[in-house]
């Protein structure tokens, strides 16, 4: 058995599943103002619902928003310092030059620009000067800088340089935490730097963060591996999420496409997952999120790690409602809805209210919406379902129809029809969808890479070696050798760069591994197991 839990801006969903995958048992619980409590509020609830024996949990899979609060709220951030290995190249352009000024301040960096890094076929561009990093070592010792941040220029093509200064840098500070660039971003200098420099501040707060959860599991008598979400919709461990928090943004969305996938049988779809403060809408390729193409803004910073191509709006459930003019959202009362919406006995008018007046829920008490006029629900719920369409429309690449799943607690706001939409689907379990798709999630490995064909090294033997390194990656990751497959690659010719330069993007999946696990070994042991 299997426990997924995702934790949402006004619920925490959990669900078990069975070794075939069947919901047994779900609930939908309160999401608390410190996340934690909620979650093992849900863990208790869910298993005094199923009277499952706590030893029969095999693994527990958890969705979260924690460190994507703490970069909105600009709060829990440690000071980071930030290396980047070019000089002379890029001093024109140093790091942190376009990021919010209260995110600079709240990460207080120590910037260092010092020589190194790589062209795009590997040359280097200027060797590491050890005696400087060393003095870098001494600033952040000086500061109380325990995090840090390394990037160097094409660091995907060759990461020496960067495990170089690692090395360095540990030898004088044995108890520094490293982010290292060509292991968290793509191709690209700037984004790669700005995606471990968010990574490296929320370092500290993953082992909080991790420490608290595996805290949980043990108060409601469940001593299963833990695994949380990546944004990709595949799983990682517990001491895996202490190095690459980062990799958890988006995981909310990502599992709800996830879970819709599973729950409707479909592999590519338009999803809609609406909750309590949000609607957010994807598209599956292959049962998995497509990927965004472009750079991913974070809280003003642009980024380009792997992200779900997701628009949202601030519609769900909790909604406020202005009546003159007719405004549904985005301000939403959140997890407040069962205390301050109408149907719960509250004064604030939601979305949710006009759903039940308009007979598309039953939930609270209707007798306390029959004063709203009919004409209001009227062009509420239809404003509310033009607006989800629209978003459709947005997400799609061709003039080919896609059939619509919509998932989420709040999908009681929407109609069985929309405009321009050919099929509509809202499948059982539809409102716990996110926490499925956290149970469901599998292992992944990536590869981003560049690559210079030549009569020595031609296409076939970069895309082989591409799909290799992505296979291994993932089963070092955990994944059962035997179920790990390709699930994407992209080939890009870079005309701009001299030679024949090619960038690979190969991503390989395959099934949890949970008896080692289980057993308690490193998962990178695995690859070598």
């Amino acid at each position: 058995m299997r426990i997924g839990i995702d934790v949402g801006g006004t619920h925490t969903d959990a669900v078990l599943l069975d070794q075939a995958l069947n919901v047994a048992a779900e609930i939908k619980t309160a999401t608390t103002l410190d996340v934690t409590t909620g979650i093992v509020n849900a863990l208790t609830g869910l298993l005094e619902t199923s009277g499952l024996q706590r030893a029969r949990v095999t693994a527990v899979m958890i969705g979260t928003t924690h460190f994507t609060n703490a970069l909105v709220t600009r709060r829990r951030l440690a000071r980071t310092g930030v290396v980047r290995l070019a000089l002379p190249a890029t001093a024109a352009t140093p790091p942190i030059l376009d990021w919010p000024p209260d995110l600079v301040s709240a990460i207080r960096p120590s910037v260092h620009l010092c020589h190194g890094g790589h062209e795009f076929d590997g040359r280097p561009i200027n060797p590491l000067r050890p005696d400087e990093l060393k003095r870098v070592a001494a600033d952040l010792a000086a500061h109380d800088i325990s995090t840090v941040a390394i990037s160097s220029v094409f660091s995907p093509v060759t990461a020496e340089a960067e495990l170089e200064a690692a090395d360095i840098l540990l030898a004088e500070l044995p108890y520094l935490r490293v982010s290292l660039s060509h292991q968290i971003g793509r191709i690209r200098m700037l984004e790669r730097e700005n995606a471990t420099i968010i990574n490296a501040c929320l370092l500290d707060l993953a082992d909080e963060i991790v420490d608290a959860f595996t805290r949980a599991l043990g108060a409601v008598g469940v001593h299963a591996p833990l695994f949380l979400s990546q944004n990709d919709g595949t799983l990682m461990d517990a001491e895996y999420t202490r190095r690459y928090p980062v990799r958890t943004f988006a995981s909310g969305p990502t599992n709800s496409m996830r879970g819709a996938a599973f729950l409707a049988g479909l592999s590519d779809a338009a999803v809609v997952d609406i909750g309590g403060t949000t609607t957010d809408v994807g598209v599956l390729a292959g049962g998995y999120p497509r990927q965004a193409g472009t750079d991913v803004d974070i809280e003003g910073v642009r980024t380009n790690f792997r992200m779900p191509d997701v628009v949202s709006v601030g519609l769900g459930g909790g909604s406020r409602v202005q009546t003159n003019p007719l405004r549904i959202g985005p301000d939403s009362v959140g997890y407040r809805l069962t205390d301050e919406a109408l149907v719960f006995g509250g004064s604030t008018l939601t979305a949710t209210d006009l759903a039940v007046a308009a007979g598309l829920a039953d939930i609270g008490d209707s007798s306390l919406v029959r004063h709203l006029r009919r004409d209001l629900v009227r062009r509420g719920t239809t404003l509310m379902a033009e607006r989800v369409a629209h978003l459709i429309d947005r997400m799609r690449l061709s003039a080919e129809p896609l059939p619509v799943v919509v998932v989420g607690g709040g999908s009681i706001l929407m109609p069985s029809t929309l405009p321009d939409v050919p099929e509509v689907r809202i499948p059982k379990h539809h409102g716990v969808a996110n926490a499925i798709g956290a149970a469901i999630g599998q292992i992944g490995g990536e590869v981003d890479r560049l690559f210079v064909t030549s009569p020595q090294m031609t296409r076939d033997d970069v895309m082989d070696l591409a799909r290799a390194e992505a296979t291994d990656l993932a089963i070092s990751a955990g994944a059962v050798p035997a179920t790990v497959q390709i699930v994407h690659v992209d080939e890009i010719h870079v005309n701009y760069l001299p030679g024949n330069a090619v960038r690979v993007i190969a991503r390989a999946v395959g099934d949890l591994d949970l008896a080692r696990a289980q057993a308690g070994e490193e998962p990178g042991q695995w690859a070598t197991n």
